[in-house]
């Protein structure tokens, strides 16, 4: 599936506001924009905003009773603000939440199938995508009728990833995908993102807060803090970053983790004023 507007990115968000219950603001001026294609991480830390940011992309915020009070979010050139997540599914954009939630009391191949309820395009068009899914997740095929309940972490995600996938998406947002796993695991995981990258086609959106490996992965990346994005680039440009290096993997010699509140020098340029 291709975008309607070759020309801009597949994903754009523009200066947008997000409250909950009418009074909490979460998200203060976020814009980011995803281009058809690529892999672009949204990094920070808990409570920045990165979930509720990849929820109004996704259209889940309304049962939190949440919304998009100010700016725009266009997806294909379509204006999907505060669009419903059916919607948003229809239209390409799926979303693996944090922490998996795989149907626990069905198979590994049932949870699987559940992610075409929404496609028109013909049982044999499904059934060759399911093939792709245990082409690309080898360990899912060996387990195909166990409960998903019963499936280690690590593979509950592959089943995560792929019931998204079946939804034949343009663009897969992921959020927390290497929370709770071990660290072979979490390689393994980013490895199969990049493969479905490069060989579906598929754009990603990964929020993530192992900053090293997203980095090492993506092509762009966004740092949250706060609610608002506070610095950006291209990732090869953040992975060297001393400040980044410094925010994620060390301590200030005062002791305490820097802020890039305090960075002065990496003020975030305002190109969406």
């Amino acid at each position: 599936m291709e975008p309607t507007t070759p020309d801009g990115p597949l994903l754009e968000v523009n200066n947008i506001e997000v409250v909950y219950n009418d009074i909490i603001q979460v998200l203060r001026g976020v814009s980011l924009n995803v281009p058809s294609g690529n892999i672009v991480a949204l990094l920070g830390t808990n409570g920045a905003g990165k979930t509720t940011t990849l929820r109004a992309i996704s259209g889940l915020l309304k049962p939190e009773n949440g919304f998009v009070r100010d700016g725009h979010i266009r997806f294909q050139g379509q204006d999907i603000t505060n669009r419903l997540g059916t919607d948003v599914v229809i239209l390409g954009a799926v979303m693996v939440p944090e922490g998996r939630r795989v149907f626990k009391h069905l198979t590994v191949d049932e949870n699987i199938r559940v992610g075409s309820i929404t496609r028109k395009d013909g049982a044999q068009k499904i059934k060759a995508d399911l093939r792709k899914m245990y082409d690309h997740f080898p360990r899912l095929s060996k387990i195909t009728n166990r409960l998903a309940g019963y499936c280690s972490g690590g593979e509950q995600q592959m089943i995560a990833i792929a019931r998204a996938l079946m939804a034949s998406p343009t663009m897969l947002m992921l959020d927390e995908p290497s929370l709770g796993l071990a660290p072979l695991l979490v390689k393994e995981i980013f490895e199969n993102i990049e493969t479905i990258n490069r060989e579906l086609g598929t754009t990603i959106l990964v929020v993530e807060q192992n900053a090293k490996i997203a980095l090492q992965v993506s092509d762009y990346a966004y740092i949250m803090e706060s609610g608002k994005i506070v610095l950006e680039g291209p990732s090869k440009e953040l992975k060297n970053n001393p400040d980044v290096k410094e925010f994620y993997m060390g301590i200030t010699q005062g002791g305490g983790r820097k802020s890039f509140k305090e960075v002065k020098s990496y003020k975030r340029r305002k190109r969406w004023m």
